[in-house]
């Protein structure tokens, strides 16, 4: 059986990385790997993840350049044939998830997709992401489906490292190049039918929303090239100002 590498990136996030790791360590089917990223906390992170020590596979606390560094660095580190990103705060929606993930995976399968919950600080529901957000998810799922924006949530996409590349480090939307390079490369892309994960929702991207649209952009040229990144802008644009006047435009 192919196995999944589950990589939780994590900086000072002892208010909310215990109830990650519940969640994954709460799975009916445990054959996976577990590996835990910490940019070296200053406050007790390392601490709750010692805790749990004895189902971590492998734990590296240390200094790095940022998220994405730090994903690159566990996903180099993984053994697995697959890689799931977990971070601190996001979780796995139900500890059936992965026993139904193993059912659906075949030997050609490269990429496996559903659907995610919001959540807030509190870990409580807000909504289900291709309900509140433009965002619908497609059954068919294909790269160029990606042009107006991040279809899948990061959380709720699982890649094979044989498609998997590099994370484009400088690159604030470097998840959706990520994604689109995997769809490109996947001999079969699967639709899972049910919720995979939770998001915290307020990440970097939010946090730096101008310099994350300027990155966007160059990731969407990279694949669209200029006149179909200026275009997939002009319809994000719109549909931002229909989601202001309908929707008060909480989540694009």
């Amino acid at each position: 059986m192919r196995k999944i590498s589950i990589i939780t990136i994590t900086y000072n996030a002892e208010a909310f990385l215990e109830r990650t790791i519940k969640s994954i360590l709460a799975q009916t089917c445990q054959d996976f790997e577990y590996i835990i990223i910490d940019g070296k906390s200053k406050d007790s992170t390392l601490t709750i993840a010692e805790k749990y020590r004895a189902r971590v596979d492998l734990l590296v606390s240390e200094p790095d350049k940022g998220l994405y560094d730090a994903m690159n660095k566990g996903q180099g580190m993984a053994t697995g044939d697959f890689v799931w990103f977990v971070n601190a705060g996001d979780e796995i929606n139900d500890p059936s998830v992965v026993e139904k993930i193993y059912q659906q995976i075949t030997p050609e399968t490269d990429v496996l997709y559903g659907d995610t919950y919001f959540v807030n600080n509190e870990g409580e529901i807000q909504g289900l992401r291709s309900v509140i957000t433009p965002h619908r998810l497609p059954k068919n799922l294909q790269w160029q489906d990606m042009n107006l924006g991040m279809l899948v949530c990061h959380q709720s996409f699982i890649a094979s490292k044989r498609v998997a590349p590099v994370y484009w480090q400088e690159n604030l939307s470097a998840d959706v190049d990520w994604e689109i390079t995997c769809l490109k490369k996947a001999q079969q892309v699967v639709y899972l039918d049910f919720v995979l994960a939770k998001y915290l929702t307020g990440g970097i991207s939010n946090k730096q929303l101008k310099r994350s649209l300027i990155d966007r952009y160059k990731v969407l040229q990279k694949h669209f090239g200029v006149f179909g990144a200026v275009w997939a802008h002009i319809l994000i644009l719109f549909r931002g100002i229909k989601l202001i006047i309908t929707k008060g435009g909480k989540y694009w």
